[in-house]
């Protein structure tokens, strides 16, 4: 199959001596084609048993970081009258590392069975607004740090 000669005008030499070169590769090398051929299938063999072991190692290491993360999940539990803080995500143009994204404290007015949570500002009950029970946390009291940047600017 190496020697077998394509006929064309053009392309006889390049493709006669193309074929001599690999002949002569093969004869030089003292290869086996069907050697070769059972050699690459037992490597692509080993690539998918590498494969499957990888995959069932990933499967492994998800469910063990699953069981890890699960045990550290506290759930929330709220009660109505309880204060909270209330996770503020707006966005800012310049928002300062040291500032605290929470406000508050709230007052928990009604809770929702579909995780809404109706709050309230102490002082401002006519306020009312609805929220994600996921954007609260529990207020352990205690004065909120606040902190305030003020950036000063001179014209020289």
């Amino acid at each position: 199959q190496l020697t077998k000669p394509i006929w064309g005008s053009l392309r006889f030499s390049w493709c006669m001596e193309l074929e001599h070169k690999a002949f002569w590769a093969v004869k030089f090398l003292n290869l086996d084609t069907s050697f070769a051929g059972q050699k690459r299938l037992s490597k692509l063999n080993e690539l998918e048993e590498w494969r499957e072991f990888a995959y069932e190692n990933a499967m492994l290491f998800k469910a063990r970081t699953k069981r890890y993360h699960d045990a550290k999940l506290v759930p929330k539990e709220f009660r109505e009258g309880q204060q909270v803080l209330l996770f503020n995500s707006r966005l800012r143009l310049f928002p300062g590392k040291l500032r605290s994204h929470w406000s508050g404290p709230f007052v928990i007015k009604k809770i929702f069975p579909h995780g809404a949570v109706e709050v309230f500002k102490p002082g401002e009950e006519a306020n009312n607004f609805k929220v994600n029970g996921q954007r609260l946390k529990i207020y352990k009291g205690g004065e909120l740090v606040r902190h305030k940047v003020a950036l000063l600017f001179y014209d020289p």
